[in-house]
This record gives structure tokens, C-alpha cells and sequence, in this order.
């Protein structure tokens, strides 16, 4: 079987209109804005309202890409939804009600459920069924709702958090100069309990006395190391599986978790850090939907052109971690 080239053709985003500052957060919790930036390097999130679902941040997303690539709809093969915030528990897939909502009706939609690393999952797991012409196009999603399962007790992560979606359009092209050109996923999974919701799975199903239970719960500092210490290692291993030198990547667009991350990384690989691109100041951590909000926010700045080479690099629960080399 010849394998296709795969590109990204078209992308798309919605943040919710409700915009929430450290100053704001101060109100009703015991913090800062010179703690939460000085940790962090976040400034503010966007918060959906409460009947507001991942799936309408998903929808909104997608309508974004088709109203300014002008994409016919019928041409769609394929939905696929990177999230952590699900609709609903275990069934049905929050992409099927994207589906629903978008009239994009008899294909496939299913959802990757890879924590923060998702969006690269579902980039690659899109990229092989165009590739293998098992459908023509796919959508890939990001979308994350995270202000419904935070602990707004919990000062320490409930300010890392906040709500967006992104949407990517892959097609199989002729261009060969452009597409998806490698991919690396790992997990670890004996990491997994340094980030999770203890509460509402087959393992632990809801209790309703023990509301804190079905919140996300993190160690931070674990997690921490092992995102540094990752981040570090797949730019390494992109590198060298594909024969590159760091001054050959025009950009680093890696999930946006925390600038310390980024920071330690980048001090770490002696990389000009400047190469990374940073927009947690203004989003927070949208977990699976920071990396497509970070490149539609590149492509609407005109700082991420046709023919640029970039590395998308996610890490999350799980634990996940991975990244995907694209030649723009």
C-alpha cells in the first residue's frame, strides 16, 4: 500500500467570551496575580458559562475553520474529538454530538482520550486513516471544558486551568513538500495517579458525599519533572529521527501547561527560547486544546507561513507524552 501524504489544510477556534484575570480569581480565593504569574506565567483564562458543554466548544471551533476557509462540509470523513472533559461518562463520544450538532452525518466520530498530550494522538490517529485512503479528510479537535472538574477550593491548580477549543482540517495532498511528516507517542503509565479525577469511573464510581473526589487532583511537582524531562526528550528524538539540527525547526509550539516548563526546557537543550511559542499568559492550561489554539492564533498573527517546520509537542495525564513534526 503507497501511503498518502497528509497536510493540514485549515484551522479554527473558539474561547468562551467570559474572560477571568488573576485579579478576579483574588476575589474569591486566597492568591494573587504576582503568585499565579510568577509560578506560572499565567495572566488569564476564558471560562464557558455552566450549561455551556465541551461539544458546543467543539462545534463553535469547527464552524470557525469552515466560515474562514470557506469548507464545504460534505467533503468531511471523519471527526475526531482529543478531550478529557468529555460530555458525558463513557458514552456517547463527545464527537458524535459534534456531529450531531454539524449535520455531518454517516462518518465516523470518536474520541481520543489522552489527557493534555490528546491533540497529537488524534493528529496522528487522523493522519494514518487519510493516509491509508480509508477516508478523504478528518477533523481533529481539541476541545477541553476544564472549569467543570477543577477544584475551585484548591488554589493550587484551579488557576492553571481554562476552557477553548481548536480545530484542524487533514487532507491527503500531492504536495509533498508540506504535511505531517513524523510522529512520536509514548505513555507512562505508572505515572498515571499523579494526575487524575480519583472519583466517577468503573474503578470508583460517583459517590455524592464525596464531592472533592470527582475533582481534578494533581502532584504537582511529579508532574512537573516528568514534563521537562520529556519535553526534552521527544524535540531530541524528532531531531534525530528525522536528521535535523534544532536551527532547522522554525518553531516549537509545545502544550501549554506552565512557563516554568517551557523555561527549564528550553535552559536545558541551550534553545533560544524565543523558538517556542507562548500564549499561557492569556489562555491558561486548555489542556488538549492548547496546542490547535496556539497554532490557529499563529496562523492569525501571520507568524506561522507555508513551509515553516514545526514540532508540536504535548505532555499530560496519563502519563501521556509525544509529538508531531510538520512541515507547514
Amino acid at each position: 500500500m503507497v501511503l498518502k501524504n497528509v497536510t493540514i489544510e485549515a484551522v479554527g477556534a473558539y474561547l468562551p467570551p467570559k474572560k477571568v484575570t488573576n485579579d478576579d480569581l483574588a476575589k474569591t480565593i486566597d492568591t494573587s496575580d504576582e503568585w499565579i504569574f510568577s509560578h506560572t506565567g499565567i495572566k488569564s483564562r476564558h471560562l464557558a458559562e455552566r450549561d455551556v458543554a465541551t461539544s458546543d466548544l467543539a462545534t463553535e471551533s469547527v464552524r470557525n475553520l469552515f466560515s474562514k476557509y470557506n469548507v464545504n462540509p460534505s467533503e468531511i470523513g471523519a471527526i475526531i474529538v482529543a478531550t478529557a472533559t468529555q460530555d458525558y461518562i463513557g458514552f456517547p463520544a463527545t464527537a458524535c454530538v459534534v456531529q450531531d450538532k454539524l449535520n455531518l452525518n454517516k462518518i465516523p466520530a470518536f474520541d481520543i482520550a489522552a489527557g493534555c498530550t490528546g491533540f497529537i494522538y488524534a493528529l496522528e490517529v487522523g493522519r494514518a486513516m487519510v493516509a491509508s485512503s480509508s477516508i478523504p479528510s478528518a477533523l481533529i479537535i481539541g476541545s477541553e471544558k476544564l472549569s467543570a472538574v477543577v477544584d475551585w477550593n484548591d488554589r493550587n491548580s484551579c488557576v492553571l486551568f481554562g476552557d477553548g477549543a481548536a480545530s484542524v482540517l487533514i487532507k491527503s495532498s500531492e504536495d509533498n513538500n508540506r504535511g505531517i511528516i513524523d510522529t512520536i507517542m509514548y505513555a507512562e503509565g505508572s505515572g498515571a495517579h499523579y494526575l487524575k479525577i480519583p472519583q466517577g469511573g468503573t474503578q470508583k464510581p460517583y459517590d455524592p458525599l464525596s464531592s472533592s473526589q470527582t475533582k481534578l487532583q494533581m502532584e504537582g511537582r511529579s508532574v512537573y519533572n516528568f514534563a521537562v524531562k520529556v519535553l526534552t526528550e521527544v524535540i531530541l528524538e524528532l531531531l534525530e529521527r528525522n536528521n535535523l539540527t534544532i536551527d532547522q525547526i522554525d518553531w516549537i509550539v509545545p502544550h501549554q501547561a506552565n512557563s516554568r516548563i517551557i523555561t527549564a526546557a528550553a535552559n536545558r537543550l541551550k534553545i533560544d527560547q524565543q523558538k517556542f511559542f507562548i500564549n499561557i499568559d492569556e489562555h491558561a492550561n486548555t489542556s488538549a486544546a492548547s496546542i490547535p489554539i496556539a497554532l490557529n492564533e499563529m496562523v492569525e498573527k501571520n507568524i506561522l507561513n507555508k513551509g515553516d517546520l514545526v514540532m508540536t509537542i504535548g505532555f499530560g495525564a496519563g502519563l501521556t507524552y509525544g509529538g508531531n513534526l510538520i512541515k507547514w
